[in-house]
């Protein structure tokens, strides 16, 4: 059985329906947290910034795989690079994307307590 927040209905920001504009948006997001690598780097940021190369030897990527999926972090507004003289340092835009994460792990951890198979894409 699944977790429900006041009987059936959701609490907080969620709302009984979602405009057009705004699935869109979440999806988005959704699709950009949808990459395990990029997981990895934005995990491995949830304590404070790094350089590409802190971020090499933390994820276990190579750089252009790093600088790759960097990129695509700040596009999505993830992630945020300021120069420091000649290293660019990577901290998370905010919080948020961390709480998505750990409801997502919430999740599944609730689905297999309940003996239902794990998600795979």
């Amino acid at each position: 059985m699944g977790h429900q927040r006041n009987g059936n209905r959701l609490a907080g920001a969620a709302r009984d329906r979602l405009g057009d504009d705004d699935a869109t948006t979440v999806a988005a997001v959704l699709h950009g947290l949808a990459t395990p690598s990029r997981l990895h780097l934005i995990v491995a940021l949830q304590h404070g910034p790094l350089t590409v190369g802190e971020l090499i030897a933390a994820v276990d990527m190579s750089q252009s795989a790093v600088s790759h999926q960097l990129r695509k972090l700040r596009e999505l507004r993830f992630v945020v690079a300021e120069r420091h003289g000649r290293h660019v340092v990577y901290r998370l835009f905010d919080d948020h994307v961390i709480d998505i994460i750990d409801q997502a792990l919430s999740h599944t951890e609730h689905v297999q307590l309940a003996g239902e198979p794990v998600l795979r894409p």
